[in-house]
């Protein structure tokens, strides 16, 4: 199921990235470098291609056919700051997804979505709806796997990704493709291991 599949992962660069609280007195923002890069060279076996990276805060921007090599650059010409306008960006990667899917050129086992991110959204109803909608597009749950990774250690952010994990079928999804991770799960794991889990569960 790993092979044959795309990859998208879309990381919160809000202001709160550059907190300071990881191992190593690192930021939130460093140690996403570090993951990202680790993910890519991951990706690159499975997906040749490259996956599709996304930097969010109150606006997005998109960046496609992302190697282990190019992640350093992305990472360069952005710093956190803004809020965290998730659903838009969201959107815009379910929206690509669809339009690929129509066309034929999506790749055989669907496509796994990582989103990272280190606070509650500005828009909780908005992403929810979105994540819905897009749940019943699709012909089998296997098809399309969201992954939300929480970095940081904000309770009204562990209790969101919750919500998503547990309810969203009881407000209507067709199927449960949302997996979250908050950081009460990630125990002794590192943000690496998490990611790289992700893509692989």
């Amino acid at each position: 199921m790993l092979q044959n599949r795309d990859y998208t992962i879309i990381i919160d660069k809000s202001g709160s990235m550059y907190t300071k609280d990881q191992m190593g007195g690192k930021s939130r923002w460093v140690l996403m470098q570090e993951s990202t890069i680790a993910l890519a060279h991951k990706c690159e076996e499975l997906d040749p291609d490259g996956m599709t990276v996304y930097l969010f805060s109150g606006r997005f921007k998109r960046y496609d056919n992302v190697t282990a090599a190019k992640v350093v650059q992305i990472f360069q010409e952005n710093e956190p700051s803004g809020a965290t306008n998730m659903a838009a960006v969201l959107q815009d990667a379910l929206n690509d997804y669809f339009r690929r899917k129509a066309s034929g050129n999506t790749k055989p086992n669907g496509e796994t979505i990582l989103v990272v991110t280190d606070g509650e959204p500005d828009d909780r109803k908005d992403v929810m709806k979105v994540i819905i909608e897009a749940s019943r597009k699709i012909d089998r749950d296997e098809e399309l796997a969201i992954s939300f990774i929480q970095v940081g250690n904000a309770p009204e952010a562990t209790r969101f990704l919750k919500i998503l994990d547990d309810e969203l079928q009881s407000a209507g999804a067709k199927f449960d493709i949302v997996d979250t991770v908050t950081i009460d799960d990630m125990e002794n794991m590192t943000l690496t291991e998490v990611l790289l889990n992700a893509i692989t569960d």
